[in-house]
């Protein structure tokens, strides 16, 4: 990063990284603030001057937080909201202080237009990657007349109306020809428990359901628990993921998920700092960092963005990605009965 490290000295101000919780998932204290931190170190951004909060899960600390970190000399604001209205508050309220915004991971909606740029993964491409891993796994497991459950993230976030947009796309032609039957549809969460009460819905009341598109790891652990105390057998009911989480990547190797989309955190977070230099510095970034452009649904605004390619992972080809990324160590991954199913994925 030496030519970010020019930047420092041509720079000014804190760059202040706030993410949303530590409640529903460990993604952002095990990965994005420690690589947040690292990149920034790496950029040569003096530690004092890079700070990462998480906002627990509060709304209202969020935007304080925000605004504190104004006060307190930051020029750049990475930020990634729960929802798209306490987004809007901050980036308003960064405009009118002139810091510069990030929407880190997530677009915020309805946000004026010039008010931030964007980094995330392609997240259309992730669901596409959702729906032709189901497809594959299908075909592979053998299951001659899918009868599928289709779910859905939070409908407050963006991110998980991209995922169908990508899964539903690849997926759609299965089922207005016959080949696949969907059978439900659910309403939309990103809490474990509540997608286990909506799947326990339309299993309950569909008993012919054998598949579910699952657009997260952690949503459907607790789905295949609820499968696996029903004696369902190991690849026989195809289920999906994303964000490659350790359980998810055991329900993989033991056969009881197709699949996860990884998506390596640490380039996002070496995005999103190398873009915060920039701003930070008051100069354009490059067109080899800021790759793309996204529309906002609400308002079609345009937004620059950074958008990361992700990956699909299988017993096949995780020793070349997650192992060799040290995403997860393989003493987490392969311990106890789980060392027999990285074995055979030649895991060791």
């Amino acid at each position: 990063m030496a030519a970010l490290k020019s930047l420092t000295a041509a720079g000014h101000g804190k760059v202040a990284a706030i993410l949303p919780d530590t409640t529903s998932s460990t993604r952002y204290v095990e990965f994005d603030a420690p690589d947040l931190k690292k990149a920034a170190a790496a950029a040569g951004l003096p530690s004092s001057d890079m700070i990462v909060q998480n906002a627990l899960g509060s709304d209202s600390t969020f935007v304080t937080d925000a605004e504190s970190d104004i006060t307190n000399g930051a020029t750049v604001l990475l930020i990634d909201p729960e929802d798209s209205g306490t987004g809007v508050t901050v980036q308003r309220y960064a405009k009118a202080h002139g810091v510069a915004v990030i929407d880190y991971d997530r677009l915020t909606l309805g946000a004026p237009k010039g008010t931030a740029d964007y980094v995330s993964f392609n997240n259309v491409r992730v669901g596409q990657l959702i729906g032709s891993g189901f497809v594959s796994c299908v075909q592979q497991w053998k299951v001659s007349k899918p009868q599928v459950v289709v779910m859905h993230g939070a409908v407050t976030d963006n991110n998980a109306t991209l995922f169908a947009q990508g899964y539903n796309g690849v997926l759609s032609p299965y089922f207005s020809s016959g080949k696949y039957k969907l059978v439900a549809k659910t309403a939309g969460t990103w809490t474990p428990t509540d997608a286990l009460t909506e799947f326990e819905g339309a299993y309950t009341a569909h008993h012919n359901i054998n598949s579910a598109v699952i657009p997260n790891d952690e949503t459907g652990a607790p789905i295949i628990s609820y499968l696996q105390s029903h004696g369902v057998k190991p690849k026989t009911f195809p289920t999906t993921g994303q964000d490659a989480t350790l359980t998810g990547l055991q329900n993989v190797l033991a056969g009881y998920q197709c699949g996860t989309v990884y998506k390596p955190i640490y380039l996002e977070s070496q995005a999103a700092v190398a873009l915060a230099m920039y701003l930070r510095a008051g100069k354009p970034a490059p067109a080899s960092l800021v790759n793309a452009t996204s529309t906002d649904p609400t308002n079609g605004n345009t937004v620059p963005s950074v958008l990361e390619t992700p990956e699909w992972v299988t017993p096949a080809n995780m020793n070349s990605t997650i192992v060799k990324d040290n995403f997860v160590p393989t003493s987490q991954l392969c311990s106890g009965k789980y060392a027999s199913d990285c074995k055979a994925a030649g895991i060791s």
